[in-house]
């Protein structure tokens, strides 16, 4: 795993005018914290800190360079604009390199199932990340899976993924990951033909209906106007 320098700041505490008018300024306001030491409360530059995920993934390892010194960190937590996704604040997590983190991984799907492409199905994710447990060095910066053999009904779980050397996954081995469902069209197609073909039906008989109901009322005001004579 690839370490990467980012320098820090330090700010005050303050209101969410005091953090809006720092992230205006190109700035992310961010809390270091980890085992034994005091939360700081930090900021560093919004552009050098999105080109570091962006050619490094979200689980390299940062040396924060305080003025103190530098310290090993990873990005822990990450919020984002709902709107630009933008990052507008990050924890970031003091590690020894000798101690084991658990850290989501992002799931790479490599392949296409030939069965989903070419006979009626459709590939359903049902997680995008993965827990593992491994040391900071030995974190991986994705996991790849190859879908390509599976057919209709058939998914891959946690359990299914590959051995990392010196990372441990520690979710549900369980956990479906992506799997291939049927997508039902003829079906649908073949009841709205139905509806299509019965419909006429009715409104003929509506038609029916509504001359007949003419007739009737014609004979009535036929009929009062005897009776007056």
């Amino acid at each position: 795993m690839k370490e990467v320098i980012l320098d820090v700041g330090f700010r005050v505490a303050g209101s969410k005018g005091s953090l809006a008018a720092l992230r205006k300024c190109g700035k992310i306001p961010a809390i270091f914290y980890g085992k034994d030491i005091k939360s700081e409360s930090i900021y560093v530059n919004s552009k050098t800190f999105v080109s570091i995920i962006e050619e490094n993934g979200a689980n390299v390892i940062i040396d924060l360079n305080f003025k103190s010194g530098r310290k090993s960190a990873i990005v822990k937590s990450l919020q984002r604009d709902i709107l630009t996704q933008s990052p507008i604040h990050i924890d970031f997590q003091s590690i020894s390199l000798a101690d084991k983190v658990e850290v989501l991984v992002p799931i790479h799907i490599d392949g296409v199932s030939d069965r989903a492409k070419n006979f009626g199905g459709v590939m359903e994710f049902m997680i995008r990340e993965v827990k593992v447990k491994a040391l900071p060095r030995n974190i991986p910066q994705k996991i790849s899976v190859d879908v390509s053999t599976l057919g209709i009904g058939e998914g891959i779980t946690v359990g299914d993924l590959p051995k990392l050397n010196g990372v441990d996954y520690i979710q549900d081995r369980s956990t479906l990951i992506v799997n291939v469902v049927a997508v039902v069209v003829e079906e649908e197609k073949i009841a709205s033909a139905e509806v299509v073909e019965t419909q006429p039906e009715i409104i003929n008989k509506g038609k029916k209906d509504k001359e007949e109901g003419e007739e009737g009322v014609a004979t009535t005001v036929h009929s009062s106007s005897v009776i007056k004579k």
